[in-house]
């Protein structure tokens, strides 16, 4: 089965949540076709997390996995500690007080 390229992936997934009324921006646009993608889930209260996809090596299958999450400071000194390792990465940020990220849902997972 082939991959979706990353920008395609990314303009889904900010369409599916612009249907839904969750603010999202991109941060910052990395590679078109291989850049890894980083999602910034903002709760507006100071707190935030940050997602990456990562292959699960029990079941085969590409998961969300926290990258980072806490005060939202912590979790944005971790992100730019990502971009320094991967200047190819896409950084996209959501925000949702009630923490929808919809990475879970069909399609998106």
């Amino acid at each position: 089965m082939s991959r979706l390229t990353a920008d395609f992936w990314v303009a889904a997934y900010l369409t599916r949540l612009r249907v839904e009324d969750i603010p999202v921006f991109v941060v910052k646009r990395g590679d078109d076709t291989a850049g890894a993608v980083l999602i910034k889930m903002n709760t507006l209260d100071g707190q935030a997390c940050c997602y990456q996809r990562s292959f699960d090596l029990m079941s085969g299958e590409r998961i969300w996995v926290v990258l980072a999450e806490g005060v939202e400071a912590d979790v944005d000194a971790a992100l730019d500690k990502q971009r320094s390792f991967d200047p190819d990465c896409w950084v996209i940020e959501v925000e949702d007080r009630e923490g929808r990220h919809l990475l879970d849902a069909p399609g998106l997972e």
